[in-house]
């Protein structure tokens, strides 16, 4: 009979080590600072910016392809929502607010299912 502690606790060893070289790699790139210290007004003022993503929009809506215009959309609030006040206030000296948190949560809810719906529940 196969050891299946010995062959689960290798399969764990293998999955840390990729992971491991995942993190990392993000550690190294500095990437989560990177998209800390975005100018999100400096952003959509960009020439080199403005006019490949205004192509993008121009193209959904050539293409008819309303769902990837509202993911992008989803997406820019999204990551509006996370530079605000609120958002940097939902941990207090290390302790997550839970009457904070409820209505992110709901919030995330809603997006998702949004997007569920346009993918799934929609012909």
């Amino acid at each position: 009979m196969p050891d299946a502690t010995g062959a689960a606790t290798e399969a764990a060893g293998q999955a840390s080590g990729f992971f491991g070289k995942f993190v990392q790699f993000i550690d190294s790139t500095h990437i989560v600072q990177q998209i800390e210290d975005v100018d999100a007004g400096g952003l959509f003022t960009n020439f080199w910016f403005m006019i490949p993503f205004i192509a993008l929009i121009g193209w959904n809506i050539y293409k008819q392809s309303f769902k990837e215009i509202v993911i992008i959309f989803l997406l820019i609030g999204i990551w509006y929502l996370t530079g605000t006040t609120y958002m940097q206030t939902l941990i207090v000296d290390g302790e997550l607010q839970i009457g904070k948190i409820i209505p992110v949560m709901f919030g995330g809810a809603a997006v998702i299912g949004i997007i569920i719906y346009m993918y799934f529940g929609r012909s």
